[in-house]
């Protein structure tokens, strides 16, 4: 693929739309990125996609601009990174500094918070359709050790009530220990 002045403009484009029209942080604008990047543009494969938004949710700061960084490096190196952080971080930049100006009128708004009560629900949709993509993807590859975590990551947040970080912590553990004993066997990952 050329990766000339209207490559960038695409990709900064996509990014910038993205993340203007996307409410609910990263665990929804990384399926939006799957649609566009994936189905629409073809630039890159699925496998991929899912492998960079978990990179992305591991890595520290907001998932959806680690997601456009490594897509936009995965593209087009480090200027392809820059471009979809760019595209990624100015909506909500602009967007925040406009509601500045006026955030005693939208505080106290009504409507405004019925408005973004509604978008809660809309985001909790969109983050179980990805968790259900996830754990398809997962079942038809028979991954059973990552199957029983994302259960078990479930179960301890539930019931338990324990803390994300244990979570992330022991899923991480448990994620390397299951790919390194599946390598030390010949197999593929966990």
């Amino acid at each position: 693929m050329k990766r000339d002045r209207g490559f960038y403009l695409k990709l900064f484009a996509s990014t910038f739309s993205l993340s203007a029209f996307t409410f609910g942080g990263g665990y929804v604008i990384i399926p939006m990125m799957r649609r566009k990047f994936v189905e629409q543009y073809h630039w890159m494969e699925e496998e991929e996609v899912l492998d960079m938004a978990a990179i992305a949710q591991s890595s520290p700061g907001p998932v959806a601009v680690n997601a456009a960084i490594l897509m936009g490096f995965r593209l087009a190196g480090a200027a392809g990174a820059l471009v979809a952080a760019l595209g990624t971080v100015l909506p909500p930049l602009l967007i925040i500094a406009v509601i500045s100006v006026g955030y005693e009128a939208f505080r106290d708004n009504v409507y405004v918070s019925r408005v973004l009560r509604g978008m809660q629900a809309g985001v909790a949709a969109v983050v179980f359709s990805v968790v259900l993509r996830m754990a398809c993807a997962l079942v038809k590859d028979k991954k059973w050790v990552s199957v029983a975590l994302m259960v078990a990551a479930l179960a301890a947040s539930i019931w338990l009530g324990l803390n994300v970080i244990w979570i992330l912590l022991f899923c991480g553990a448990a994620g390397v220990l299951a790919t390194l004993w599946t390598r030390m066997r010949g197999g593929k990952g966990a």
